[in-house]
């Protein structure tokens, strides 16, 4: 339960102060646990990131493949596949997942990352070629580069409206360049 609490501790931190704000001391304030009883559950910050991906990875992964899973057809499979992933942008535990992936982390929690990532693009593949991409893993790979611009478009607080970049990167996703 401690080490939930933790974690839930991590995703508020993160989402509401970026990297800098997940610090042991901030995290042992926010559970009333003390400081040395947060060196118990993890040996550094980034063993806090690799946990938190470990967790809410999975997560993020099966609500846009729920998504995915509902539409009709490859097209509708794209659109399901940009949509859902800019949806959980609001949520905690994305915000959480951009501050740290934006910061400097050790090579495991890099990997880990990756990682999930790497499922997500994996996801789209067979959509993509059902649409004639000759090569779907790129296609993919770029298609995941449109979402994650947007993603990071959202996350600035761009002068657009989220529902506005959405659109547009659900247009460039379906359509490309091609007004």
């Amino acid at each position: 339960m401690q080490r939930g609490a933790l974690l839930d501790a991590a995703r508020s931190l993160l989402s509401e102060g970026g990297t800098e704000a997940l610090t042991f001391p901030a995290l042992a304030e926010r559970t009333g646990l003390a400081r040395s009883s947060v060196y118990e559950y993890f040996r550094s910050r980034a063993a806090v990131v690799e946990e938190l991906c470990e967790v809410d990875f999975p997560v993020w992964a099966a609500e846009v493949e729920t998504a995915m899973q509902a539409a009709e057809g490859p097209e509708d499979t794209v659109e399901a596949y940009v949509r859902a992933q800019l949806a959980l942008v609001g949520d905690r535990r994305h915000r959480a997942v951009v501050a740290i992936s934006s910061s400097e982390l050790d090579a495991g929690a890099r990997e880990k990352i990756r990682a999930a990532h790497g499922g997500l693009v994996a996801m789209i593949g067979e959509a993509l070629e059902a649409l004639g991409h000759e090569q779907p893993r790129l296609a993919a790979m770029l298609l995941q580069g449109i979402v994650d611009a947007a993603v990071r478009r959202i996350e600035l607080g761009a002068a657009e409206d989220p529902e506005v970049i959405t659109e547009a990167a659900v247009g460039m996703a379906l359509r490309g360049v091609r007004g």
